[in-house]
């Protein structure tokens, strides 16, 4: 028999991304125009255990859906990775009233809406990261402005770049997967890009590829590395050491988490935010909300995690082939 849901709690949960506030707004106004009340949990499943939790109205998520970052705030929370903290979120949302969660983060946040699962709550879960690296959605809010971000300051190291003939090693963010670097790579016509999926030689990969460009005239050079290939400040002292180019090291670091979202976030969140609630209200628990070529699906939240995601080397073809 399904659970009875007459009030819906909403978090945030790991690493912000501009577009989160976007789908709190989608959350609550749609809860509340079905019907339901809603709690704001704040820092995250930290929040459950600290009981640091508020009451939502419509009026409670009024002027944010231009705002980056998130206004329930997000945690880590390292008591709730064991079993007694899951036991402890789970007694505090029934404590609160809280028959349902609504979760919005990445895999990490969602493992969380799996074990609230098994604890007997039910759960819907958003993809909130700028990474782009949750395998079951094709795409993830935050992960559009965290480019666009990029791409601006990228462009206007550019300018400093040309005018003294030097290289710019630029680190954009990326521990685990290489979206954002890949992508921005080909936008600010990086001449060569490095993501953690794919191996790479120095020398044949960047030092010749570089003396290969000066051939043709180009005197100026942009590297993209996303940040967990390495360092960019090491990469920039080799570069400089073998090819005698001045080379300067940018990092870009958590700029790209900050700043009002793009229409393509805002939109995507509410899309998600709005399909999480009617799940809900349908009675489908314990699902993943994604994108799938441009429509909102679903997945079971076990399958959401055991699926495995894969970049397209071909951009990296691209980007490499109309850098020269």
């Amino acid at each position: 028999m399904a659970t009875e849901i007459k009030t819906i709690g909403v978090l945030t949960s790991g690493g912000d991304a501009p577009g989160m506030n976007a789908a709190i707004r989608a959350v609550v106004r749609t809860a509340i125009m079905r019907g339901y009340s809603v709690k704001g949990i704040r820092h995250g499943y930290n929040g459950l255990l600290t009981g640091d939790i508020i009451d939502m109205n419509l009026r409670s998520v009024s002027e944010i859906i231009h705002r980056g970052g998130t206004i329930l705030y997000t945690a880590r929370c390292l008591e709730f990775k064991t079993l007694e903290g899951q036991q402890r979120a789970a007694q505090a949302c029934r404590d609160n009233g809280i028959d349902a969660l609504v979760v919005i983060g990445g895999d990490g946040s969602f493992r969380g809406c799996k074990d609230m699962a098994a604890q007997g709550i039910p759960c819907v879960g958003l993809p909130g990261t700028i990474d782009n690296d949750i395998a079951c959605s094709d795409y993830t809010i935050g992960y559009d402005t965290a480019m666009n971000t990029a791409v601006e300051m990228i462009d206007k190291l550019r300018d400093t770049t040309q005018s003294h003939d030097r290289c710019s090693v630029v680190e954009v963010m990326g521990r685990n997967a290489g979206y954002i670097a890949l992508n921005t790579g080909i936008a600010v016509g990086a001449l060569v890009t490095l993501i953690p999926e794919v191996p790479y030689d120095l020398e044949r990969d960047v030092i010749a590829k570089m003396k290969a460009t000066q051939k043709t005239g180009k005197q100026h050079f942009i590297i993209i590395i996303a940040e967990g290939v390495g360092h960019a400040q090491d990469l920039a002292n080799e570069i400089q050491s073998r090819t005698g180019i001045d080379s300067r090291a940018t990092v870009l670091g958590h700029v790209q988490r900050g700043g009002s979202p793009t229409l393509r976030d805002r939109v995507t969140a509410s899309r998600m935010g709005y399909h999480a609630v009617e799940l809900l209200r349908k009675g489908i628990y314990n699902r993943v909300v994604a994108t799938k070529a441009e429509s909102i699906v679903d997945y079971d939240i076990s399958v959401a995690l055991s699926m495995y995601k894969t970049i397209d080397t071909t951009l990296l073809d691209i980007g490499s082939t109309i850098s020269i």
